[in-house]
């Protein structure tokens, strides 16, 4: 979406082509991820924190049928038999192999069925009046959705071993790291965090209220693998004094040495990636990192995680206007040149990459390449109201959760903005996760 006062929002017309646009982007993204591997591919469970991607696209289908095709169009249930065996709630993913899935290519018919129907709704009803329809939210909730199950089969096909099944060019290079500096004075004040207004923003991102955040210093880039490998040559797996009593434990128990992905042989670091083993390239972002991992080499590194409303600022604050924007290069969607999105790349770009995507103050990759992890714990915003279902955000609420802020080189941009708020346990490494460190300006 383009800024909420632009002529999109207002035009019902084009708000009508722009849900279209995104709900066959996902749908093309997700026909790619589903087709490059055979039937047993398909089937298998890859990892017991994945699904088998059978189950993420019939999935995807029956909640599109459940909230665009019942709950927007009237329309009577097609498939009501297999609701609860899609229900993400009711079957943990380690159990999802043992139920009675949809077959691959019954999968794609019914989500077919389901896409065609919906298109036909989405030609008719008025974008405007109810909370679930007014400026078409539910298409774009439903577009989200499934681009958020296309990051996740994503993730599945790092996890899964076996050839490349999948191929991209590499991001162009832009970078400029050497030139930069290390980091970026953020000045203190007041700015405007969440937003009350983005048409498509989900119920955790709002509403806009201010929040006053002291001065600090903020990572030019994220922090790349060859800094990473800094920290682990200096012992800081094995320092106790680095990591949280959580972490720890969690690091003696599955003893852990360096990032998921990541092995040492012949005097390097290797890693896997898509089913490719290559040299762990310094000058890229670190990925697939826990939070205890992040957090532990800030404290080694004598520095800190940012808060999210920090992250937050850095990304969104301009100091000159003292508005905040959409994205840090202002209020249009991201171009190619701004952000490494859309899983156009599969992999992050090298660390100072994207200076036309930088922030008023020159932070760098704020969206796109990793998601970063901050110091926060999921919780609602002042004023959080659940909607359209609790399940979305407001179960998840709470300490157990930290928040990643940015998206990562596999989230669509319709997924990504600067409000955008991730969240997960802070033992998950599959994930497409980096971060950045800060400090206190005094």
């Amino acid at each position: 979406m383009t800024a909420p006062d632009s002529d999109l929002a207002i035009d019902p017309e084009a708000l009508r082509r722009r849900a279209e646009l995104a709900l066959r982007t996902a749908r093309d993204r997700t026909h790619a991820l589903t087709t490059c591997v055979d039937e047993p591919d398909l089937t298998a469970q890859h990892s017991p924190l994945m699904s088998p991607l059978v189950w993420d696209l019939a999935h995807i289908g029956n909640q599109e049928e459940q909230w665009l095709l019942r709950a927007v169009g009237g329309r009577d249930a097609l498939r009501p038999e297999i609701d609860s065996i899609y229900d993400a709630f009711e079957h943990p993913r380690a159990e999802r192999p043992s139920l009675p899935l949809l077959a691959p290519a019954e999968a794609r018919g019914y989500a077919h069925e389901v896409r065609g129907r919906v298109l036909d709704i989405l030609e008719r009803i008025e974008l405007r009046g109810a909370p679930l329809v007014d400026a078409g939210f539910a298409f774009g909730m439903i577009a989200q959705h499934e681009q958020q199950h296309d990051e996740t089969m994503l993730i599945t096909h790092q996890l899964r071993r076996g050839p490349a099944a999948l191929t991209a060019p590499p991001p162009p290079d832009t970078a400029d790291g050497a030139a930069l500096p290390e980091e970026v004075l953020i000045p203190g004040g007041p700015f405007t965090m969440g937003t009350s207004t983005e048409p498509w923003a989900l119920d955790n991102e709002r509403p806009a209220h201010h929040r006053l955040v002291p001065a600090f210093h903020i990572d030019t880039t994220p922090v790349t693998n060859g800094a990473y490998e800094r920290f682990i040559a200096d012992g800081g797996y094995g320092e106790r004094r680095w990591w949280t009593a959580e972490g720890w434990a969690y690091l003696q128990e599955h003893g852990l040495a360096a990032p998921l992905f990541w092995r040492r042989e012949g005097g390097q670091w290797l890693r896997r990636r898509f089913g490719v083993t290559e040299p762990v390239p310094p000058n890229e972002p670190v990925v697939h990192v826990s939070w205890y991992e992040a957090d532990a080499y800030a404290r080694w590194a004598g520095r800190r995680l940012p808060t999210e409303e920090e992250w937050e600022k850095a990304a969104r604050h301009d100091p000159d206007s003292g508005r905040s924007r959409r994205y840090p290069w202002g209020d249009t969607d991201p171009a190619p040149d701004q952000a490494n999105l859309g899983q156009r790349h599969l992999r992050p770009a090298p660390a100072g990459s994207y200076p036309k995507g930088a922030s008023p103050l020159g932070v760098r990759q704020l969206i796109g390449d990793v998601w970063e992890w901050t110091s926060s714990d999921f919780l609602p915003y002042p004023g959080f109201r659940a909607f359209p279902y609790r399940e979305y955000s407001e179960v998840f609420f709470g300490p157990a959760h930290k928040v990643l802020r940015g998206g990562s080189f596999a989230v669509d941009e319709v997924v990504c903005r600067g409000t955008f708020r991730n969240w997960d346990l802070p033992v998950r490494r599959q994930i497409f996760s980096g971060f950045r460190t800060a400090r206190d300006a005094s």
